[in-house]
């Protein structure tokens, strides 16, 4: 499963941190939704992370076809403020696990 996600680091590519903190969780909440417990449930295709002690934003590769005004957004975001962008490769454990189906 890591193959197909994108990791964006709340670092930039000078090794600054882009400010305001919380663009992370500003973009994940775009693309969330309240399930029936009224709480709210991110996405499996843009959720944050912390890797390595840095937030990231991990980003499934599949909403290029879902939903491709949003991958275009989130990647040209990244893109502009110069965040390091780079392959998820995390294993077992340490990958995302899919969602589990709402009850």
């Amino acid at each position: 499963m890591a193959k197909d996600h994108l990791v964006i680091e709340g670092i930039r590519e000078d090794g600054g941190k882009l400010r305001p903190s919380d663009w992370i969780e500003r973009i994940s909440s775009t693309l969330a939704s309240f399930g029936q417990d009224q709480r709210l449930k991110y996405s499996t295709s843009v959720q944050p992370c912390i890797i390595g002690g840095n937030k990231c934003l991990v980003v499934a590769r599949g909403l290029e076809t879902s939903d491709p005004a949003a991958y275009d957004y989130v990647i040209q975001f990244a893109k502009s403020n110069q965040l390091v962008i780079k392959a998820d490769r995390r294993y077992d454990d340490r990958a995302l696990l899919p969602a589990k189906p709402e009850k």
